[in-house]
């Protein structure tokens, strides 16, 4: 409950006339539906408790939905840094407290399988991922992905067009099965589909292969994290790994200073102290796999161009000209 009031508090000045009525209940315009049209000073939304938890409630369109999926819909990145939250201070779904995190589901590990073969033992499959300077060893390969995903979550009710992707296992450090990624392989959109099997689980590729005492690079996507060392990938959100016990961490996203939503987000990692890589204005290459395949020593570029605080500042706004 702490948390939940802790993360209203943060998006409270993303909500409209919001004002806090009693002790765990908190009224605002619904930004759902806009609340009154006739009258602007109307606050038909509520946050309220229930049990443990905190909910969402329009009296106006009759929305209702959890606190976590309400933060999801207004503030993705301040979602992701909720669910971390939750994951460190040992928070299951129900809002309860329990000494060690507990999954609810079957603990496959890569000795086990996940019912599917290694991405090497098919054709299409290896043949894209060696052509990236990949190796097919590191994941999976459904031939009826849709199917795949049901036997682990129930997903898809129509699957007649169900097709190949490559499988990129998210595992924890205990190797619990947190989620995976499909790549697809045949020009299916959207080319990379994530599915959690918690929506409490951190969307985090390679925390079961990091080192936690020596520096963490993290990357974009997870193709990316496998070419350089002691890597994790954050898969499309904007995490704070520290909630994660990840103390010393080094933020890599893609070089495309032209891109809005990456300059934001390098530029939040900066203000939090965190260390960052401003690639070199001479690389026009978008990613790090783009820059392996180039023949780029990345590792080395990486090594040279990390920057913390004003430095990182000064080469930021350099790189974004």
């Amino acid at each position: 409950m702490i948390v939940d009031q802790k993360y209203i508090g943060l998006i409270s000045v993303r909500l409209q006339k919001f004002s806090k009525r009693k002790h765990n209940l908190f009224t605002f315009r619904c930004p759902y539906c806009g609340d009154s049209k006739k009258n602007k000073n109307r606050t038909r939304g509520y946050f309220y408790q229930h049990k443990t938890d905190f909910n969402f409630k329009c009296h106006n369109c009759g929305k209702s939905t959890s606190f976590t999926n309400f933060l999801k819909d207004m503030d993705t990145e301040l979602y992701d840094q909720y669910i971390l939250e939750r994951y460190r201070e040992g928070l299951t779904g129900k809002g309860t407290v329990a000494p060690e995190p507990k999954f609810e589901f079957s603990k496959p590990v890569f000795k086990k399988g996940l019912g599917i073969p290694k991405a090497s033992t098919d054709p299409k499959a290896a043949g894209y991922l060696a052509g990236r300077k990949l190796d097919p060893d590191k994941f999976y390969y459904a031939e009826r992905y849709m199917e795949f995903v049901n036997k682990f979550k129930h997903t898809y009710d129509d699957i007649k067009n169900d097709h190949p992707r490559i499988i990129i296992p998210f595992y924890d450090e205990e190797k619990n099965l947190l989620g995976f990624q499909g790549r697809s392989l045949n020009g299916e959109k959207p080319k990379y589909l994530t599915t959690m099997l918690s929506e409490d689980n951190p969307k985090i590729y390679g925390l079961d292969k990091i080192n936690k005492n020596e520096t963490v690079y993290i990357t974009e996507g997870p193709f990316d994290s496998t070419l350089i060392r002691n890597a994790c990938a954050m898969c499309g959100a904007d995490l704070i790994l520290g909630d994660l016990g990840i103390n010393d961490c080094c933020y890599i996203y893609d070089n495309e200073p032209r891109n809005r939503e990456i300059t934001t987000r390098i530029g939040n990692a900066i203000d939090r102290g965190f260390k960052v890589v401003i690639w070199p204005r001479s690389n026009d290459h978008k990613d790090i796999n783009d820059m392996v395949i180039a023949g780029l020593d990345v590792q080395t570029m990486i090594k040279s161009h990390t920057y913390q605080g004003m430095r990182a500042k000064l080469e930021f706004t350099n790189w974004k000209k």
